[in-house]
C-alpha cells in the first residue's frame, strides 16, 4: 500500500506553544512540517506569517523536513537564502505571480541552495499554467478548499472542480515528471478525504484537521493517518 504523506500545516497553530507543538506532531508520525506564510496582498488571514524566523525556531523541534509555503506577488534572493539557512528543505510559491524568467531564476536559485521547488495551484487557477514548468519542479500543490462549507476560518470544505482537478494533474505528472509530488491542501479532514485520496496523491496538508482536533494534536494526526491508509487500500494505491 502507498505511504501517502501527511504535512502538519501550521495556518492554525497556537504560535505561543508551537516548538512543543511541531515536536509533538513529528512524533505522532507526520513527514512534513508546512511553515504558511503570506505577504500583504495574498491570503490575507495569514499575511507575514511562517518565514525564515519560524523556521529557524522550530528547526531543533522537528527532524522532519520544513516546507516554506508562501503566498507571495514577488519573490528575492535574500528571501530564499534566508530559508535555507533557517533549515527549510523547499519553498512552495504560487504559479500565479510565477511564470516565465521570473520563475527560471527562483528555480536556479533554489537549486543553488538545495532547496526543493514547488508550485501552487491556487483557488480556481487552472492546471494549465504549470505545463511547461511541471518538468522542472519537485511539487504540484493544489489548494483544494473553496467558497462552499466554510467558515472563513478554522474550517473549510473543498469546491467541485477540485476532484477533476486533481485527476488531471495525476496525470500530467506521470506522463512529464513522475518525480514530482502532487499535494492536495484546504478544507481537508478525516471524514472528508475520501473521493481526494482516490485521485492517488502522493502528499496531503492538514491544519485545523491536526491542530483543532478536541483531543490534541498528536490524536489529530492519528485519526487522519487511519483515514488516509484506510483510503489508500480501499482504492488499491
Amino acid at each position: 500500500m502507498k505511504h501517502i504523506k501527511i504535512a502538519a500545516g501550521l495556518a492554525h497553530v497556537n504560535y505561543g506553544r508551537i516548538a512543543d507543538i511541531v515536536k509533538e506532531v513529528s512524533d505522532a508520525g507526520v513527514d512534513y512540517i508546512h511553515s504558511d506564510a503570506a505577504d500583504m496582498h495574498d491570503l490575507q488571514n495569514m499575511k507575514l506569517m511562517g518565514g525564515h524566523q519560524i523556521i529557524a525556531g522550530i528547526r531543533p523541534e522537528t527532524e522532519c523536513p520544513i516546507e516554506c509555503h508562501i503566498y507571495t506577488e514577488s519573490m528575492d534572493r535574500m528571501f530564499i537564502e534566508q530559508i535555507a539557512e533557517a533549515g527549510a528543505q523547499m519553498l512552495i510559491i504560487p504559479a500565479e505571480h510565477f511564470i516565465g524568467a521570473q520563475l527560471a531564476y527562483i528555480i536556479n536559485w533554489c537549486r543553488e541552495m538545495d532547496l526543493k521547488v514547488g508550485l501552487t495551484l491556487g483557488c480556481y487557477t487552472p492546471l494549465c499554467f504549470v505545463e511547461e514548468s511541471i518538468y522542472d519542479i519537485d511539487r504540484l500543490h493544489i489548494v483544494t478548499h473553496g467558497v462552499d462549507e466554510t467558515d472563513g476560518k478554522d474550517n473549510w470544505g473543498w469546491r467541485k472542480s477540485v476532484v477533476d482537478l486533481v485527476k488531471r494533474a495525476r496525470v500530467m505528472i506521470d506522463e512529464k515528471n513522475p518525480d514530482c509530488e502532487l499535494a492536495i491542501d484546504g478544507g481537508l479532514r478525516a471524514d472528508n478525504m475520501d473521493l481526494l485520496i482516490e485521485q492517488n496523491p502522493d502528499v496531503i496538508v492538514l491544519s485545523s484537521a491536526i491542530f483543532k482536533d478536541e483531543n490534541g494534536p498528536a490524536a489529530g494526526v492519528r485519526k487522519c493517518r487511519e483515514a488516509i491508509d484506510a483510503a489508500a487500500e480501499k482504492y488499491n494505491l
